[in-house]
């Protein structure tokens, strides 16, 4: 998948489905054949994405992916898994830091990840308050990092 993707080969009009396919194998398993969910190999498909092409737009999306597909299997099965909680939120946090580093006509996915968490409400209680935090600091400036004008500025 590495070469296919890092020169286009075969992939057709989107690098990124044979990566989401993954994603979605790992984090909605088929519950009626006893397939387990493995959060990092969801994980290293994004891993695997960034190593091949890097391209931040195409990571923005395959990690707003991943929790739309996280939260989407939490909400049609449930999940008491802590584990399950804490990628989710990891990976939320992560995209939202590569969603702000785009440019404005680029961040549709923050709105994307405010959907999943409004969906997600009733069913995460403690784990949203975490997100809509995080959703709330998305795009204000740490102390010490480069503005975000700063990042897309660069080569």
């Amino acid at each position: 998948m590495f070469l296919h993707a890092r020169f286009g080969l075969g992939m057709g009009n989107d690098v990124l489905e044979p990566y989401k396919k993954t994603i979605d194998r790992w984090l909605c398993p088929n519950v009626y054949t006893n397939q387990r969910e493995s959060y990092p190999q969801a994980k290293r498909a994004i891993s695997d994405y960034k190593k091949a092409v890097g391209d931040p737009a195409g990571l923005a999306e395959l990690m707003v992916f991943y929790c739309e597909q996280a939260a989407g299997f939490t909400r049609e099965y449930g999940n008491d898994d802590v584990a399950h909680y804490n990628a989710l939120i990891c990976m939320f946090e992560e995209a939202l830091k590569w969603a702000t580093t785009l440019p404005d006509d680029q961040r549709g996915f923050i709105s994307r990840l405010k959907q999943r968490v409004d969906r997600c409400n009733k069913v995460l209680d403690d784990e949203t308050k975490r997100l809509r935090a995080l959703l709330a600091d998305a795009g204000k400036p740490t102390p010490g990092s480069p503005s975000r004008t700063q990042k897309s500025s660069r080569g």
